[in-house]
């Protein structure tokens, strides 16, 4: 299953989920209105007219108070939730990692986080760490990549090896690059109604004395007890609504995180941890109930009916055939050998720990990578089967890319003071006289501003074309915790110093656009992203998308012809359209890629693979066009692992 099926499925899958919690409010309705009827002793004897003229507006206000407690409930946690994953790992006491930690494990975690966002082609998420829980867990939240949260708990810190972290993160970004996010966090509002209604009729208990004589405060009682059974019974419809989400997604998400990693070892290992070692999974600081459907593994505890996860023995043997689970009787034995590590090393492995406690090995570094101007252009099916899909290349490509940049700009990078300077860098570095462009700076964003730039400019200059945008990628988080206001300024200055020489390249046109895309999505994270529109209804945005990238990918018009045409037969097959050199090209991507983005699945599917095709006609493939490949697959929310060539 590709990423357009995923999305395909994530949706219809949503679209059952709202069913599911529909058929389960209405159960519940009239089981309270049955009881209402019970308690007041209504009939349908015609002799009694008078008990049938009170009945109906009893049953509606039953209705329509059920309803209002559920719907309020469940509008009160969506509208909690609006500020996206943060808020959600926040809520469960998890603590932002700092901008320069001197604490070993969390450099390790930033470091992998920061790895598996090169590799993916997502932004980089927030990163929180839940100290105070000593089990092995982490989850991802969000309603899009662009305001994501990765947490992680201090027990999945502290015992588990770089392998082991970075299958369990590989696995979260398999949630993030899935769509599973924004299906979670939904749940978690609808499924807070049911617990808002059953919690509703305890307190009413509470708060009256049982036993009175009064008939109608007895009458209260009784359906107070009915809403709080009924209620708790909701709940439970409600875990077996996340149970049947979850579950099998769950596997999904494993298997994609071995193929991320191409490290199998890593996964299954920290999932015999959780299976041996005596914390678990658990969650113990904070109730693990409203993200239970997102956890790693097991955090509350659940029955088997209703757990959310599949069971460990079945995840580890999908994973490793070969796992006997009598292993794990030895590897609980080994817990014990965690007391005496020094917190400045890498936790021995599972594997390690099986063998009989050894040191984790010391991993070479990567090689730098092969960085050119141009590269043999992928095959379009292999771009196409990447959307969404990083390979272990694609992994190893990107540690390489994060040590090799200078410490100088991924310390500024990492920092909510200088993030900005990073970015401003970026773009005065390429003129050969920056001193009109400070000066702007100065003006708009002030003098200490401009300073912080002028500093970063001589490390910004020494990049090489394809180490740019990851270096402004690891800046965005540091960016997102700048005021909206200080955001805004930002980028009105970004927009005048790009047009400023009256010509915007490549390169200026990327920044500005990625910069702008996280920026609004993560001050309204809650956006829509469902797409409905069909190609033939977007025929001209397409085929103008197409003209701007065989543009910019060809120098001469006859081969820029010959790629238009060959992405425009995939696109509308048979139609014979012919190529015009586009003019205004940014007018024109400004205009086509927001009503691309609102293509159904299958339309994005077949808009990729004609641009691949387009892009790679000529057999080679630069910077410039890979950055603004990549852009597009941005924009329309089809995350594109970096262009290895083949």
């Amino acid at each position: 299953m590709n990423f357009f099926a995923h999305q395909a499925a994530a949706r219809a899958k949503s679209r059952r989920m709202v069913w599911l919690f529909v058929l389960a409010v209405l159960a519940i309705v009239a089981a309270i209105n049955v009881v209402v009827l019970l308690v007041f002793g209504f009939t349908l004897d015609p002799n009694k007219p008078a008990q049938q003229d009170a009945m109906i507006p009893a049953l509606v206000a039953s209705t329509v108070i059920t309803l209002g407690v559920i719907g309020l409930g469940s509008l009160f946690k969506t509208l909690s939730l609006r500020s996206g994953g943060g808020g959600v790992a926040r809520a469960m006491g998890g603590t932002l990692v700092p901008e320069n930690p001197h604490d070993f494990h969390l450099k390790r975690l930033r470091n992998v986080v920061e790895e598996m966002s090169i590799a993916s082609g997502l932004p980089v998420p927030e990163i929180y760490v839940l100290d105070r829980e000593s089990g092995i867990n982490a989850f991802a939240a969000g309603f899009s990549p662009t305001d994501a949260a990765v947490a992680v708990t201090r027990g999945a810190l502290d015992r588990l090896s770089r392998d082991e972290l970075q299958g369990v993160i590989a696995h979260e970004f398999s949630h993030i690059l899935n769509g599973d996010m924004r299906l979670n966090i939904r749940l978690m509002g609808l499924i807070f109604g049911l617990l808002v209604l059953s919690l509703t009729g305890q307190k009413v208990l509470q708060h009256m004395r049982v036993g009175s004589s009064k008939r109608d405060g007895n009458a209260i009682l009784l359906i107070a007890l009915a809403v709080m059974v009924f209620g708790y019974l909701g709940v439970f419809l409600g875990r077996l609504i996340k149970a049947y989400i979850s579950r099998q997604r769950e596997y999904l998400a494993d298997a994609s995180a071995v193929q991320f990693t191409r490290l199998s070892h890593g996964l299954s290992g920290a999932l015999m941890k959780i299976a041996a070692f005596h914390a678990g999974s658990r969650l113990t600081e904070h109730n693990g109930e409203e993200v239970a459907h997102m956890l790693f593994g097991d955090g509350v505890g659940y029955s088997r009916l209703t757990a959310t996860h599949p069971p460990l023995i079945d995840r580890i043997q999908r994973i490793d055939p070969r796992f006997d689970p009598m292993l794990l009787a030895r590897l609980e034995a080994g817990e014990r050998a965690f007391e005496g590590i020094d917190e400045d090393i890498d936790p021995p492995a599972a594997s390690a720990l099986l063998a009989g406690f050894s040191a984790a090995p010391l991993q070479p570094a990567p090689a730098v990578p092969v960085l050119r101007e141009r590269m043999q252009a992928p095959q379009p099916a292999k771009v196409l089967n990447d959307i969404a899909n990083p390979g272990v290349d694609h992994v190893d490509y990107a540690v390489a890319m994060r040590l090799s940049l200078p410490p100088l700009l991924t310390t500024a990078a990492h920092m909510r003071e200088r993030a900005i300077d990073v970015v401003l860098s970026l773009l005065l570095a390429r003129e050969v006289h920056p001193e009109g462009s400070l000066a702007e700076i100065s003006k708009r964003l002030g003098p200490v501003r401009a300073k912080g730039t002028e500093e970063l400019l001589e490390a910004a200059r020494a990049l090489h074309a394809a180490q740019r945008i990851p270096l402004a990628q690891l800046a965005m988080p540091a960016l997102k915790r700048r005021p909206g206001s200080e955001l805004r300024l930002l980028m009105d200055t970004l927009d005048t110093l790009i047009h400023s020489d009256g010509q915007v390249d490549v390169f200026e046109y990327v920044l500005a656009k990625l910069l702008r895309q996280q920026m609004s999505e993560s001050l309204e994270p809650n956006q829509g992203r469902g797409g409905k529109r069909k190609l033939p209804e977007l025929r001209s945005q397409a085929l103008s998308l197409l003209a701007v990238l065989a543009l910019h990918g060809h120098q001469q018009v006859d081969n820029a012809r010959r790629a238009y045409v060959a992405g425009a037969e995939i696109l509308f097959p048979g139609a014979a359209e012919s190529y015009g050199a586009p003019g205004n090209w940014i007018e024109l991507l400004d205009q086509a890629l927001p009503a691309l983005d609102d293509l159904v699945p299958a339309g994005k599917e077949t808009l990729v693979l004609a641009l691949a095709t387009t892009v790679g006609h000529d057999g080679q493939i630069a910077t410039a066009e890979a950055e603004l490949l990549r852009l597009v697959c941005t924009l329309l929310h089809c995350p594109l692992p970096p262009l290895l060539g083949e």
